[in-house]
């Protein structure tokens, strides 16, 4: 089926387009009262991912409100994890917890690599789901957590301030830590690629803590393993290019590292300056992101400013993708996406020289 709007696929590629293209990292999520009702529905959080029927809803909830120009899976990154027999849950209010801990080598090196289609089924069931119903409308982004931001939660057993756990072991049994890295990165690849062939357009991986380490440790510890799973990836389906982005929060000081991992894509926080960005690595990738969340806390007039200053540092032609820097938080007033992305396209059909693709 053709899409009818491409408009994301053809920025990563850094192929003309209109306008910049838009979504948002966590578009489905808590700020939607939708969501909220949905979530209740279902229960708790886990059971809404686990269920591909109301994981296609929730996806999809977004984009009857907003005229978004990508889908992305609703899921989680910890799946993995948890189809490695950890159980994963979720207290209210709280965040992630684990019922099994890693306590020794053993207990890394029993870590089964999960089947996609066996323990991970409901995920690649919402992916078959969500393209079914989105008919073409826009494209289906998959996604994965990367392997050293999936080892924190798991060696840490939940979320952390200090990771302390994590660079203890790193930093005393270098080894352990590599053997759960290459685990990981081996799940991730079957895992995306089951994601692709179930029907995602684009991947995304998203290595959340990257930006806690050493540059050092941050090139052996987790860029390598992206690089890794970027070298596997399915990257073309019956002639029609997978583009792949990373994202790397606090990564700044990694960009032209991370752009020549062959990555289509780089994913930038709100710390980085898009226009140096784009001078560093715009030529050899697109370039995803970058307000502040925080903006759409503040006036229209404020927000709409800092979108016309993000627009203008990437300046004139395609290959970027207007993004957050991080995810929607949820006590932002729906109203004020509506706001924030009229914004976006109305500003930045003049960065795009030819209006008539």
């Amino acid at each position: 089926m053709q899409l009818k709007n491409d408009r994301y696929l053809r920025a990563l590629l850094k192929q003309p387009v209109d306008r910049t293209p838009i979504w948002m990292m966590r578009q489905a999520g808590r700020y939607l009262p939708e969501y909220r009702a949905t979530r209740a529905q279902a229960g708790d959080f886990m059971s809404l991912c686990k269920n591909p029927e109301l994981a296609c809803e929730v996806t999809l909830q977004p984009l009857r409100r907003y005229p978004l120009d990508a889908a992305i899976l609703f899921s989680d990154i910890l799946t993995i994890p948890d189809a490695m027999g950890m159980g994963l849950y979720f207290g209210e209010g709280e965040g992630p917890k684990f019922t099994k801990q890693l306590s020794d080598f053993m207990d890394v090196v029993q870590l089964p690599i999960p089947d996609p289609e066996v323990e991970l089924r409901y995920v690649m069931d919402a992916v078959r789901t969500i393209r079914r119903e989105l008919n073409g409308e826009v494209p289906l982004i998959g996604f994965a957590g990367s392997p050293w931001t999936l080892a924190t939660y798991m060696l840490e057993g939940g979320s952390s301030k200090t990771f302390s756990k994590i660079k203890k072991i790193m930093y005393s049994e270098p080894e352990v830590i590599h053997i759960l890295l290459d685990k990981l990165a081996q799940s991730v690849i079957l895992y995306l690629n089951a994601q692709i062939a179930a029907g995602a357009q684009a991947v995304m991986i998203f290595d959340t803590w990257g930006g806690v380490l050493t540059p050092n440790s941050y090139r052996e510890y987790s860029l390598s393993y992206m690089q890794q799973i970027v070298d596997g990836l399915t990257r073309n389906v019956d002639g029609t290019p997978v583009p792949v982005t990373l994202f790397t929060k606090n990564g700044g000081l990694w960009l032209e590292e991370i752009a020549a991992t062959g990555c289509d894509a780089v994913g930038l926080d709100w710390t980085v300056d898009i226009r140096s960005a784009r001078q560093r690595i715009g030529d050899k990738v697109a370039l995803q992101g970058n307000m502040d969340p925080a903006f759409l806390l503040g006036t229209p007039e404020r927000m709409r400013l800092e979108v016309q200053a993000i627009l203008d540092g990437y300046g004139q032609g395609s290959g970027h993708v207007f993004n957050l820097g991080h995810g929607i938080t949820p006590d932002v007033d729906p109203e004020k996406v509506k706001f924030f992305i009229e914004a976006v396209q109305s500003f930045s059909r003049t960065y795009h020289l030819d209006n008539n693709i």
